[in-house]
């Protein structure tokens, strides 16, 4: 038996949520996508949590891709098995997204100490580095126009003058700019990229936590009313 008058808005409420949840799940998998990405183009970590919170958070989205799919047919067919496996499954989605903002806060806090022995490792194995490594920590500099950690002085072992930095390190980046030229602010970036490197990185996990806590809110909206939708249709089926 079809649910009736308020079950059937609450019904056409779960469809429209879980046609939400798909586009939030497409949402969640993407901001994942990015900052992982992000981390990995600006530096080689070697600290396994910094991942953690973005994997999490692309699997979540591609799990809430196809559960709102399962919730959408639920609703739709009026099952109550359906619609109570995608409110228990949703349930279970918060418990972890809830778990992943908190290991995003954490690592947020421990940013400054990864930053500081990547960028370390970086440094010291530029010379004898492959042109892949050496390309990103470039790009690094570049992008972020920065040189070396805590300042230009961290490239002192990289020329056999003491006095010299990587090309990346110069205002205008030209072959050999940088021979000779570690203290002269005319020529290299005289501010290390550490700093600027953690304030973007906080910035992507924000945005993580961010989409994390805004769709956890939603999904309990959805599974409200996915239990008010189970209510009526059990009713239904005790009326038969």
């Amino acid at each position: 038996m079809a649910v009736e008058g308020g079950m059937k808005c609450v019904k056409f409420l779960v469809f429209i949520f879980n046609f939400i949840f798909w586009l939030c799940g497409l949402a969640l998998t993407v901001v994942g996508i990015l900052v992982q990405v992000s981390f990995h183009k600006t530096l080689i970590i070697r600290d396994v949590s910094a991942s953690a919170a973005p994997i999490v958070i692309i699997v979540i989205g591609l799990v809430i891709f196809f559960i709102a799919f399962f919730g959408c047919c639920g609703a739709w067919k009026e099952n109550y098995c359906m619609v109570t496996t995608f409110a228990v499954c949703l349930s279970l989605i918060i418990i972890v997204e809830i778990a992943a903002v908190i290991v995003g806060y954490v690592f947020r806090n421990k940013l400054a100490t990864v930053v500081e022995d990547s960028l370390g490792d970086m440094i010291s194995g530029y010379k004898n580095g492959t042109a892949e490594f050496k390309k990103s920590l470039d790009k690094l500099q570049t992008d972020m126009k920065c040189c070396g950690m805590n300042s230009s002085s961290d490239w002192r072992s990289f020329g056999n003058d003491g006095n010299s930095v990587p090309d990346s390190c110069c205002l205008t980046p030209v072959a050999n700019c940088g021979v000779g030229a570690m203290t002269d602010a005319a020529k290299v970036y005289q501010k290390g990229c550490h700093d600027a490197l953690v304030d973007f990185l906080k910035k992507n996990i924000q945005w993580v936590i961010i989409a994390a806590i805004v769709i956890a809110f939603l999904q309990l909206l959805g599974i409200v009313f996915s239990c008010m939708l189970m209510r009526g249709i059990r009713s239904g089926y005790e009326v038969m």
